[in-house]
Order: structure tokens, then C-alpha cells, then sequence
């Protein structure tokens, strides 16, 4: 039993770090990705500083996710990423070229236009290659004697490329309220604008892919529609249609934090969505949590040292936050 229980709070640990991830760096990932809608320069170093202070520890989430999968849930990761190679390595590649980008465009004059594509196009990567892998992984994985059995492409289908357009919309929408929050002026009413078709678009992209997911697999359909897990099939659409009621008043109403803070309850509610198909599974279909879990020495090792390390991620992250809170000056530069 206690291992049972050991593997259970360890995918709730994994679970809530991709989540922190998602929320942190989507609208990071979404102010790369209205780079080729800024009307000029001084936008766009604007944009850039508005998340130049946090933008490097986002990815810690990102590791702690991935390094725990693999610590913890060593089955699980081994069927994963073979299966999610391409998806997860041209991620990579992405998120390397926006660092590369961030730092180079503000030393350079000449190839400062090469650069904001660079971070444009890693945006764009990585942001699309999160949705295809999210999508692949929930419309299933094949796996047999324990092992990944499918093929090379098995993550590219016309499921996986919808999952991946939500998520990048997705990202565009967290990007446009996020500056329309740190901004001000000519720049937050340009960003409050770009915010309204993103918002609808994300809007139309969450009810495709909910309305798709329930039929990729049986045990997705009945668990939003048999009882008594069906009361989730009532309750999740009540919050993300107040969310949406929230998003639009708060951006008609010209408000600054009420838009991000419920597009950010967008994306929570999804991922909850997401975990509610899941459950019990860390493979849809395949390997449950239990299956998946390293044995029960190896779990309580990396529990200790994460029940340190993670408190103190939140106290940094929460601080560099609360530092660089309010306003960005436009005439502030980089750092």
C-alpha cells in the first residue's frame, strides 16, 4: 500500500510540475509567437522585456518534469520517448534557438531581423511540437511486452496537428494578455486587439479537441459519460464557460489582470480535463501509475530530495515575480 500511495504522489508531483511549465513558459512561448505582428522595434523590445527577468528559470519545470518521469516512472519514460522523439527533440531545438536569440538580438544592429525570426520560428517550434506531443500522447500509445511497438510517424496525425494549433493559439492568447498586463499605452491597446481573435480561436480549438478526444478511445468515453465520473462532464464545462465570460468582460472592460488570470484558468482547466481522461493511466491504455513506477527505495530517495528542492524553486520563482511586478518601461533596457 504505501507504494501504491508513494506512486501516486509522485505523479501528482510530475503532473503539477509540467502543469507550473505550461503556465509559465505559454506566455513567454506566446510573446515570441506575436513577434511578426508588432508594428515595430520598439515593440518588440518592449515585448521582450516585459519577460526578460523570468524567462530562463521557466524551463526548470520543464527538467523537473522530465527528470522525475524518468527517476520515477522509468517504464513509462521508455515508452514515451521513443514514441515522441521527433516532436520532443525539434521542442528542444526550439526552446535553444529563442535563448540563443533572446541574448544576441539586443548585441547586434545588422542581424537584430535574423534574430527576431530566430525567436519567432523556436516560439513557433516549440510551442507546436508541445501541442502534436500532448495530442499523440492522448490519442494513445501502441506498446507491447512493456515496450513501445508503433512507428516513426505514429505521432503526426490529424488529431495530434489539431492538438498542436490549440496549443500554440493557446500560447498566443497567454502572450497577448500577459503584455496587455505588463504593458502600457499605444503597445497593451495593440496587445489587448491581437487578444481577441486569440482568445476566440483558443475557445474553438478547446471545444474541437474535448468534442474529439472522448471517441479516440472507450475508457475516454466513459469517463465523461457514464456515472458517477460523468458529473465531471457537467462540472468542467460550468468553469471554463465563467472563464471565458471572465476573458472577454475583462478585455472589454480594458482591465489588465483579469484577462490573464482567466486564460491561465483556461489552460489549468484543460490539463485537469486531461488528468480526469487519464486517470489512472501514466500511458492512455498501456501502463497505469502503478505499472509504471520505479521500485519503492528509489521512490522515497527522489522523494526526499524533491521535497526540498521544490519549495525552494516556488520561493524563487514567486520572487522574481513579485521584484519585477507592475509596469515595464519602455525605456528600460535589457536586464
Amino acid at each position: 500500500m504505501l507504494g501504491f500511495e508513494l506512486s501516486f504522489i509522485w505523479a501528482g508531483i510530475i503532473a503539477f510540475a509540467v502543469l507550473v511549465y505550461v503556465i509559465l513558459d505559454g506566455f513567454d512561448l506566446g510573446v515570441g509567437l506575436l513577434f511578426p505582428l508588432t508594428k515595430d522595434e520598439k515593440e518588440r523590445n518592449v515585448m521582450m522585456n516585459s519577460v526578460a527577468p523570468i524567462w530562463d528559470g521557466n524551463e526548470t519545470w520543464l527538467v523537473l518534469g522530465g527528470g522525475g518521469l524518468f527517476a520515477v516512472f522509468p517504464l513509462a519514460y521508455a515508452v514515451v520517448m521513443p514514441a515522441l522523439y521527433m516532436p520532443i527533440i525539434l521542442m528542444l531545438l526550439g526552446l535553444v534557438f529563442r535563448g540563443v536569440a533572446f541574448e544576441y538580438r539586443w548585441r547586434t544592429k545588422r542581424w537584430k531581423g535574423t534574430w527576431d525570426i530566430a525567436f519567432f520560428g523556436g516560439s513557433l517550434t516549440a510551442a507546436l511540437c508541445q501541442g502534436i506531443a500532448l495530442g499523440a500522447l492522448v490519442q494513445g500509445i501502441e506498446v507491447e511486452n512493456r515496450a513501445y511497438a508503433g512507428g516513426w510517424w505514429d505521432w503526426l496525425t490529424p488529431f495530434t496537428f489539431l492538438t498542436g494549433v490549440a496549443v500554440t493559439v493557446g500560447y498566443a492568447m497567454l502572450g497577448a494578455t500577459w503584455l496587455n498586463l505588463k504593458l502600457e499605452g499605444r503597445i497593451q491597446t495593440h496587445m489587448r486587439r491581437l487578444a481577441w481573435p486569440f482568445a476566440i480561436a483558443t475557445v474553438i480549438f478547446m471545444a474541437a479537441v474535448s468534442l474529439w478526444t472522448p471517441f479516440l478511445r472507450y475508457v475516454y468515453f466513459e469517463r465523461w459519460f457514464t456515472w458517477p465520473s460523468m458529473g465531471f462532464s457537467f462540472v468542467v464545462p460550468v468553469l471554463v464557460g465563467l472563464c471565458i465570460l471572465g476573458l472577454f468582460r475583462g478585455l472589454q472592460q480594458q482591465r489588465d489582470l483579469q484577462p490573464f488570470l482567466c486564460a491561465l484558468s483556461l489552460f489549468v482547466l484543460g490539463f485537469i480535463g486531461i488528468g480526469i481522461s487519464f486517470y489512472p493511466y501514466m500511458v492512455p491504455g498501456a501502463l497505469t501509475i502503478v505499472d509504471a513506477a520505479a521500485p519503492d527505495s528509489s521512490l522515497w530517495f527522489t522523494l526526499v530530495g524533491t521535497l526540498v528542492l521544490v519549495p525552494m524553486i516556488l520561493a524563487y520563482t514567486a520572487y522574481a515575480y513579485w521584484v519585477f511586478r507592475g509596469k515595464i518601461d519602455p525605456e528600460d533596457g535589457y536586464h
